[in-house]
């Protein structure tokens, strides 16, 4: 585990002055905190004995119930004895892992990746596999083709990881019908799937969209949390899996942590049972379409020329692609110096490619602010792509480390 040069710039990315199109971190502030400080006085002065207790490993059997009522609005019918609730849903990330990678066992991921998936993986010593994607999402075709290639070489895969929906760092969704070759392609090859699912409520246009685990019940581990549809504070996840791999994850988490938080997972429960949660999670919706929205006409209005970029339909995130000769790593520090920060490209692979790619998030600052984030950044790119032209080439690429924010930025 290598520290990062880019945390020093980070640091200085979280004063007021910067406007940070980096940080992934829900906003919060959009939360009736008064409601949620009565739920936990009441929930000490009623069950505090309880609350404050060590609970079961496999977590408050109540709140997995809640769990499952949340997962069927993404088409998911299933049993809380199924549900193992975790610390974050990156706990459960880490305890899949750890249940199933030897060093050297293949993990198949999407090109780019959630960074915090992959320094789980590294830490693991898995050998990472980028698979190509673009608008629809993972590419069926590279998928098979990937799978067929490491089979000849002998080499053997443990599992594909994916974020099917509004994918981090890419904005993406995978369509419909890809989910449906997905499933198939790893179903014959038996390769499980693990769906990484936090940003599946947060869509701007219509329901949500069936999820993986919906059509394989056996073949598919689903990560859902809270993080982003309550509060990532609470650090409240949860798997759910086949019972033989739910079995494994309650001795992995037992041996992790004994048990998670009791109280927090009271709180989680009792704001679900008390709190009309599903119109918090629509005013979340229209709250971030409107800083998405932000963030695309601004870029759309001052961007250079060359300059690409998605165009999500819910999540926190844009990813944007430079002209060529541009390199979003070594540009940070320039962009930091005129006071706005961003994600390079080059944490979310896992052999250190996606040089030309930025991260955008539009998640949390105010729209005004994400405009003139944009401003400053494409004053900055602007003047890269002049040094470009003069020099032939940018800014130098800053070398060395392992590009792993922190949790806020993931």
């Amino acid at each position: 585990m290598v520290a990062s040069e880019i945390r020093a710039l980070f640091a200085v990315a979280s004063r007021p002055e910067v406007v940070s199109l980096a940080g992934g971190m829900p906003y919060v502030t959009a939360l009736p905190l008064d409601t949620v400080g009565e739920i936990v006085a009441d929930l000490v002065a009623h069950r505090g004995t309880v609350a404050l207790q060590y609970g079961s490993a496999q977590g408050d059997p109540h709140l997995r119930e809640q769990i499952c009522e949340v997962m069927r609005l993404e088409g998911i019918e299933a049993g809380p004895d199924d549900v193992v609730v975790t610390v974050g849903s990156q706990q459960a990330l880490d305890l899949i892992t750890r249940i199933f990678i030897d060093p050297g066992d293949v993990v198949l991921a999407e090109g780019p990746s959630y960074v915090g998936a992959l320094g789980t993986f590294a830490a693991y010593q898995a050998s990472v596999v980028h698979v190509t994607m673009d608008d629809e999402g993972l590419d069926p075709a590279a998928l098979a083709e990937t799978i067929d290639a490491l089979s000849r070489q002998g080499r053997r895969i443990k599992f594909l990881y994916t974020v099917p929906t509004f994918q981090n760092p890419a904005g993406v969704t995978l369509s419909a019908s890809r989910r449906r070759q997905v499933l198939e392609i790893c179903r014959r090859a038996g390769v499980l799937v693990v769906e990484d699912n936090p940003y599946g409520l947060l869509g701007f246009d219509g329901e949500p969209m069936r999820a993986l685990r919906a059509d394989d019940p056996e073949g598919v581990v689903y990560l859902g949390s809270f993080s982003k549809t309550l509060a990532p504070g609470f650090r409240v996840g949860w798997a759910l899996a086949p019972h033989a791999v739910r079995d494994k994850l309650v001795l992995a988490l037992e041996s992790a942590v004994l048990s998670h938080s009791t109280f927090t997972q009271l709180t989680v429960g009792q704001y679900l049972a008390t709190q009309p949660w599903r119109e918090q999670i629509k005013a979340f919706r229209e709250l971030y379409r409107e800083r998405r929205d932000a963030l695309l006409g601004a870029m759309d209005a001052l961007m250079p020329p060359g300059c690409v970029w998605t165009r999500p339909a819910g999540g926190f995130f844009v990813w944007m692609t430079l002209p060529e000769g541009l390199d979003s790593k070594a540009i940070l520090p320039r962009a930091v110096a005129e006071r706005v920060a961003f994600v390079p490209g080059t944490g979310f692979y896992s052999d250190g490619s996606g040089a030309r790619h930025m991260r955008l998030s539009y998640c949390y600052p105010e729209p005004d602010r994400i405009r003139e984030g944009v401003r400053r950044l494409a004053g900055v790119i602007q003047q890269e792509l002049l040094m470009r032209d003069t020099f032939g080439t940018g800014s130098a690429p800053v070398h060395g480390g392992v590009d792993t924010p922190g949790p806020d930025l993931a």
